[in-house]
């Protein structure tokens, strides 16, 4: 599914961006199933639901990430361990993936975005060496809505620390460009490739699916 020319672009950059990834119907049921989870009411021992504060000035509760959804919905499921996005981080791995964990961050109008980090700054080192991430774009993601953003190599210098954000020493020489997507588009991008976002200050929802895989060699 990803060619070879794709592969040796992701890894010398550190991920791969591929526009129109999803046709119009598979993105409008994608959509779909995004928009029944967003509505599923907070369940203890279920899936994950976490909330922030707004930065408007009423301080309203928004739900900022939801997680752990795979067990309770067929579609999403389907999604993530039957589909293209696990045989494209294979093709990338060079050998069968395997889920490591899913989410969708919501970033409702309001929303915070993220410092810039590695995926693998939050203790993924003490489960495997290596993940690859599928994000899925829900809604049209624009550099006014906190869109992505990456950095091009800096991967290659592999984890810098665990558990702390990148600081301004670590990030000499990193260049962060916007990356929009639209609905339907998807993003792959390696566990130490530097990424950050900004918050949302538009009236629109920016939603973004992300599916993380390891080598099914690792567990």
């Amino acid at each position: 599914m990803i060619s070879e020319q794709q592969i040796a672009s992701f890894r010398r950059e550190g991920y791969l961006n591929l526009p129109g990834f999803f046709d119009a119907s598979e993105t409008a049921r994608i959509v779909s199933w995004v928009d029944e989870i967003q509505a599923w009411p907070e369940t203890p021992g279920r899936h994950m639901m976490y909330f922030e504060q707004s930065r408007d000035a009423e301080k309203t509760r928004l739900l900022n990430r939801l997680e752990n959804f795979v067990p309770y919905h067929e579609g999403l499921a389907g999604l993530c361990l039957g589909g293209d996005l696990l045989g494209g981080c294979g093709d990338l791995f060079g050998e069968p993936a395997a889920l490591f964990k899913e989410k969708v961050n919501f970033k409702m109008p309001g929303g915070d975005g993220f410092k810039p980090h590695q995926d693998s700054q939050a203790g993924w080192d003490a489960f495997a060496d290596y993940f690859i991430s599928a994000l899925v774009s829900i809604d049209e993601a624009t550099v006014e809505n906190g869109c992505l953003q990456l950095v091009n190599g800096h991967h290659q210098r592999g984890l810098f620390k665990s558990w702390q954000p990148l600081n301004e020493d670590d990030m000499i020489g990193m260049d962060f460009v916007h990356c929009p997507t639209k609905p339907g588009d998807i993003v792959l991008f390696d566990c130490f490739a530097p990424h950050a976002s900004e918050p949302n200050m538009t009236d629109e929802t920016r939603r973004i699916y992300y599916a993380t895989y390891n080598r099914l060699s690792d567990g």
